[in-house]
């Protein structure tokens, strides 16, 4: 209890990013035409910072009228339910109108409308298009085609932004800090786009990570090439273990995701190879903490929900700050406003 007090105390915004930083960006953010997030790679360093302290602010007061007369589209072509729901919430928390689908079966994109007619047409509705595809490269299309800001929700095996926000968050509450840590990734690397963006989102702060797969779901090698030119350390390895894992300070699992397989053969073999067990846990780090996006399958073990190193249901309420931080950036609300908001 005491090191969560101590790293709880250590969470607050770095010195260097200071109010004439922060009076920059807001000018910045202010100047952009399209004010979409479709890439966490986008996002400099200091940038993810402020959205952190954004976070932080929402966190201390999820309720308020910032987003009153707004009116926010949720676009859902993908099954959702953390990500579609945290998104609504944080819309109804600031005050904003919903509309929106959840089944695309429901909507005339079922009739043969094209992703680029369905996002015009949406756009007419809303102030912001929240959105979930199953291609990968939709959300930066979507955004091409319309003035309407537009989040990306996840796009196929692409990116998933928002929740590389709230997993910083996460990181950022629970170490302390950013830097210098190491990071686990554990299970679909391949197909795992919440493990693709953290990792672009991770180069500012000097991780070390271990990528932990089997051959078939092994990080991209176009990741692998990101972390060369990027200068990210990385080690690969296929088994999972305690001795594996007793270095991490952050030890990320993932789901092995059905829907990504062409070959059903394949997902058997591979559907249950890695399963985190509390016993796993008895040498590891003080610090270390779990995070998983979910839903889990079988990848972690029920009964590492009563360790104190399980984060991922936190983390998943950590969502809500997160994505209220976004709809207000993206909506050009500073961190300004949100502080000086009462």
């Amino acid at each position: 209890m005491a090191d969560e007090k101590n790293r709880a105390a250590c969470f607050q915004l770095p010195q260097f990013l200071t109010t004439f930083t922060l009076s920059k960006i807001n000018k910045n953010n202010n100047d952009m035409e399209n004010r979409s997030l479709v890439t966490i790679a986008e996002h400099s360093k200091e940038k993810i910072l402020y959205m952190l302290e954004m976070a932080k602010q929402f966190e201390e007061r999820p309720n308020r009228h910032l987003l009153d007369g707004k009116v926010v589209a949720t676009l859902f072509f993908e099954p959702s339910t953390r990500t579609r729901l945290s998104f609504e919430t944080a819309a109804n928390r600031l005050g904003a109108r919903v509309i929106g689908f959840s089944d695309p079966k429901a909507t005339s994109s079922s009739k043969g409308e094209t992703l680029k007619d369905t996002i015009k047409m949406v756009s007419n509705y809303a102030d912001i298009i929240v959105m979930r595809h199953y291609l990968e490269g939709a959300a930066r299309y979507a955004s091409e085609v319309t003035d309407v800001p537009i989040v990306n929700a996840g796009d196929g095996a692409n990116q998933h932004p928002s929740q590389t926000m709230l997993d910083l968050y996460s990181i950022y509450k629970t170490q302390g800090t950013l830097e210098n840590l190491n990071i686990f990734l554990v299970g679909d690397l391949k197909y795992g786009r919440t493990v693709h963006s953290l990792l672009m989102a991770m180069r500012h702060f000097n991780p070390t990570f271990h990528f932990i797969a089997p051959d078939e779901l092994k990080m991209p090698e176009e990741y692998k090439i990101y972390c060369r030119e990027h200068g990210i350390r990385y080690e690969e390895h296929t088994d999972f273990s305690e001795e594996t894992i007793a270095e991490a300070d952050i030890l990320y699992m993932t789901r092995v995701q059905r829907e990504r397989f062409t070959d059903l053969m394949e997902y058997e073999r591979v559907k249950n190879v890695y399963i985190l067990r509390k016993k796993m846990l008895e040498h590891t780090r003080p610090n270390l903490r779990i995070l998983h996006p979910l839903p889990r399958v079988n990848e972690i073990a029920y009964d590492v929900d009563e360790s104190p190193k399980a984060y991922y249901f936190q983390q998943a309420q950590n969502g809500l700050y997160a994505r209220e931080a976004i709809l207000c950036d993206v909506l050009g609300i500073t961190l300004d406003e949100v502080i000086m908001d009462h």
